[in-house]
Order: C-alpha cells, then sequence, then structure tokens
C-alpha cells in the first residue's frame, strides 16, 4: 500500500511547438513558455500549497552544455519562491549581458530555464514527510541523453512493495521505499530496456555509436516503454514525464480515477490537472480542452509530433471523490455542477429536520469553497417553497385576498452570511489543549442576524476533513447566536480509506 492520503496533486507539461525566437518575435519575450508554466501551476494553487517544483529541457545543445535544469521548494508560497529564484538569476545575468532579455538564442545558452520543455508540479501533503526530496519533478540523471528521466504525479498505488520487489528481482538495488521513487526507477528500467535493444539493434546494423545516438533519440517507443512500466501498476495516477533528448508524456491511469486535461495548437501543447487553468490562460473555450482518455498517453516526440496513444486497456471509469469534492478548482463547469447537485440532493432531510419552517429558518454555509453547494441547496429550497405555496394558493383560490397572496409570497428561503474565517491559524502544531483553544477562534459569527430561541440555523459544510473544525470551532461559535436549533449538512461523502481506487 502506497502512502496514505498524498499525492492528490497538480501537474502542468508544457511543450513549445517552435523556436524560441518565435515566441520572441510573436509575444515580445523568449520566456512565453515559461510564464505560462506559472499561470497552469498558480490556476492549480488549490492541487497543493505543501510544495512546487519545476524543471526545464533544452533540445539539440551541444555536449557538454547542461540541458536539464530543476527548482523545488517546499517553503511557504513554494511557487513564488521558485520563479522569484528564476527571476533574480535571469537579473542577475542581464547586469552584465543586456541581449539576455532580448535575444532567446544567448538565453537558451546561458539561462537556467531558457528551454523548450517544462514540467511543474503542486504538491499537497496531508500526510507524510514535508522535506523537499518528496516534491517532484524527481529526476534520475545519466550521461546518454535518452536515458535521463524526470518524472512528476499525481497517484496514489497500492501495490508499490510489489513494485520494488520487481526492481529487486531485475537486479537493482533500490536505495529508498517509497511509491515515488519506486514508480521513477520502474519506468527508467524500461526505458534503458528500450535503450538497449535500439542500440544493439543498430549496432548489429553497422552504424557507429555517435549515429546510434541519433538514431536512438528518433525511433524511441515511448508507448512501449510506458506499457511495460505501467502494466503492473494498481491505483490511480497521472504521470507526466520528459526524458532528456526531448519526448514528452503524460499517461492516466485505465479507470480515470485522476484528472487530466490537455490543449495543443500549432505554437504549443500543453497537460494539467485542471481544465479551467488551460482556460484561463490561453483564453480558450471548454470545447477545445481534451479529457486525456483512460488507460491513454498523450506524447509529444522530439520533432512536435503529437499523438493520443493507448497504453492499458481502460476500465469503468471511477473518479476520485477527493478530486471532484476537496481538489479540483470550483471553476471548472462539472466540477460546479456537480456540487450544486450534492447541495441540491440535501434538502429532503432538511426539510424533515426543520419541520417545513421555512419562516424561521436561516441558510448559511461554511467554508467558502461550499458556496457552490450551498446555491444548489437554495435553488432546490426555492423549488420547494414554491410548490408550497402554489398548494397554499389553490387551497384558498375562493377567499383569496391580497393580504393572503402577500402572505403567501412572503415565506422565501432567508440566507445569511453567519460565520466569518477570522484567522489562518495553524492549529496542529500545538499542545491538543491549547489546539482545542485556538481552534475555537478560527471562525466568527454574524451577530443580530437571528432571532433568539424562535429561529433555525441550517449551514452547509462541504469539507471532508473538517471533523475537529466542526465539533471545536463552528457549532460553539453557531450557538452564541442562541438558535432554536442547528442543522449541520455536508455536502461531502465520507472517506474512511486512503481513495487509491475512486
Amino acid at each position: 500500500m502506497s502512502d496514505q492520503i498524498k499525492h492528490e496533486c497538480g501537474i502542468a507539461l508544457v511543450r513549445l511547438l517552435k523556436p524560441l525566437t518565435y515566441y520572441q518575435e510573436k509575444y515580445g519575450s523568449w520566456r512565453y513558455g515559461l510564464n505560462k508554466l506559472y499561470l497552469l501551476l498558480q490556476k492549480q494553487h488549490n492541487r497543493g500549497q505543501d510544495g512546487a517544483g519545476i524543471a526545464s529541457v533544452k533540445l539539440d545543445l551541444k555536449p557538454g552544455a547542461e540541458f536539464i535544469h530543476r527548482l523545488r521548494s517546499n517553503k511557504n508560497d513554494a511557487l513564488k519562491d521558485i520563479f522569484s529564484k528564476i527571476d533574480k538569476n535571469n537579473q542577475e545575468h542581464e547586469k552584465s549581458h543586456h541581449d539576455f532579455i532580448n535575444n532567446p538564442d544567448l538565453a537558451k545558452s546561458e539561462l537556467p530555464y531558457a528551454g523548450e520543455i517544462y514540467l511543474g508540479h503542486l504538491r499537497y501533503g496531508t500526510f507524510g514527510k514535508y522535506n523537499i526530496e518528496n516534491v517532484h519533478p524527481v529526476l534520475r540523471s545519466n550521461n546518454w541523453e535518452t536515458r535521463n528521466l524526470l518524472m512528476a504525479g499525481n497517484f496514489n498505488l497500492t501495490n508499490v512493495d510489489d513494485l520494488f520487489n520487481d526492481l529487486i528481482s531485475f537486479g537493482q538495488h533500490p536505495t529508498n521505499l517509497t511509491d515515488t521513487v519506486t514508480v521513477l526507477e520502474n519506468l527508467g528500467y524500461y526505458l534503458d530496456n528500450e535503450n538497449q535493444l535500439l542500440y544493439d539493434e543498430y549496432k548489429s546494423k553497422g552504424y557507429s555509436k555517435n549515429e546510434i545516438t541519433g538514431l536512438i533519440s528518433k525511433n524511441l517507443d515511448v508507448t512501449k516503454i510506458l506499457a511495460s512500466a505501467s502494466k503492473r501498476w494498481d491505483g490511480g495516477y497521472v504521470i507526466g514525464g520528459i526524458i532528456g533528448h526531448g519526448d514528452a508524456f503524460v499517461l492516466r491511469d485505465p479507470s480515470g480515477i485522476r484528472p487530466a486535461f490537455y490543449y495543443y495548437n500549432d505554437e504549443i501543447a500543453v497537460v494539467t490537472s485542471e481544465r479551467p487553468a488551460i482556460q484561463t490562460t490561453f483564453n480558450v473555450s471548454i470545447s477545445q480542452i481534451n479529457e486525456l482518455d483512460r488507460g491513454c498517453a498523450f506524447v509529444i516526440k522530439k520533432d512536435g509530433e503529437i499523438s493520443i496513444e493507448k497504453v492499458v486497456e481502460p476500465l469503468e471509469k471511477k473518479s476520485c471523490s477527493f478530486e471532484r469534492i476537496y481538489f479540483s478548482r470550483g471553476s471548472d463547469k462539472d466540477i460546479y455542477n456537480e456540487r450544486k447537485k450534492l447541495g441540491e440532493l440535501l434538502v429532503p432531510p432538511i426539510i424533515d429536520s426543520i419541520d417545513g419552517d421555512m419562516q424561521n429558518t436561516v441558510f448559511s454555509y461554511i467554508p467558502n469553497t461550499a458556496e457552490s453547494a450551498f446555491y444548489g441547496m437554495i435553488k432546490a429550497i426555492e423549488s420547494y417553497q414554491i410548490e408550497e405555496n402554489i398548494k397554499e394558493i389553490l387551497l384558498s383560490k375562493d377567499n383569496l385576498s391580497e393580504e393572503t397572496l402577500r402572505n403567501v409570497f412572503s415565506v422565501r428561503p432567508r440566507v445569511e452570511k453567519l460565520a466569518i474565517k477570522d484567522a489562518k491559524l495553524r492549529t496542529f502544531i500545538t499542545q491538543d489543549k491549547e489546539r482545542d483553544n485556538l481552534v475555537e477562534h478560527i471562525y466568527d459569527i454574524t451577530y443580530g442576524t437571528i432571532k433568539k430561541g424562535i429561529d433555525n440555523i441550517v449551514v452547509i459544510d462541504d469539507s471532508i476533513v473538517r471533523g475537529t473544525t466542526l465539533k471545536k470551532s463552528i457549532i460553539r461559535i453557531l450557538d452564541r447566536l442562541e438558535p432554536k436549533k442547528i442543522v449541520i449538512v455536508s455536502s461531502s461523502p465520507q472517506i474512511r480509506y486512503p481513495d487509491c481506487y475512486g
């Protein structure tokens, strides 16, 4: 079993399909790809704030030049930390070489992150170590370009121990028993195999070693490597990678547990964990963005050729509920509608719990991410009340008056902002007694919104990890308003085990 819930992360793969000079001329900056990577990661910050990393690969550099660069951070606001370091390094170079700003060829030869391929990662760590080694992308280095491998993923695998033992049976001696290293070495093993098979084939045909290097770079079968490596993977995954010579890929699990979306035109190709990140960054419509099919890989060859390859036979779709409810960006069309529907489905038991007393019930939500579910709940409450009003009018049709109609239509859902998050308190860092005291003050209330002893309060909560805050803070604070009754409803199902299978 892999580590507990730990890899609900975000990835972004960016591949420039033109030379850097093209973007300098058209967009005024060779940093076009790097800037897009930043936006794609920033628009997915909801997927991980415990660490971030990026890597770049430069194409067709001469031997002796460093072509892979990687930067990771586990500091607060890790994404800002990474790009600040890149900007600082660029500025230091530009002080002595002014041509860096407008000379993409010079920038590519001298600046670390002036490349054609980028891989970014955001890490969410509700469980597990927070040290830098756990931040992606991870790197498997080699002197041969086609044996270098960068990898970043959003995954939980259930059979890491079996995969680790596979590596031992291959004759390897892994130094770390983690799912990340195991998957990296597993991929690396089959990458090495493919390299060796091609080398032996071309050597037998009389090609020189120098010629063989170029032939391997051109003919490396990425789909075959992924199929061989992933045939034993069990769980949910979206794994992105770059091979040192310039091939790149993103592979999705056969059950579609983890999300992945792609977009490309004649200038750029991107794959992300979130669809809205692409929509906003490139200002494109939802129809131009595709979901990567289950068991398929988005493959970009070094020459820019793009293909969607079936790697694993697809299974029944089983989207991860953690992904859909907690990690995914609420601005996505499907996610937004799903969350509204979850709120809508709660209305029948809500009506029962307040005995249909709409006139003396106030509806609200906690936290802000529950707003979408709240809209769905209120829409269904309004529909319920319309039906009740129609019944009331039909019962009184023989004695209708203006006053009667006013009374009927005056009954509508009462909505208030009852609770406000007052402080960002890292409550897990204190002793138990101190923690309880701090938790109690995370939220504050809006006084004067409730008729004491008369009004019911109905609050919808969308979180799946809010047990302590709900018990120690939210209910106690709401009780200060002295309502007749407090009803807490949740738009999230309980998740009692690591959600490896969706």
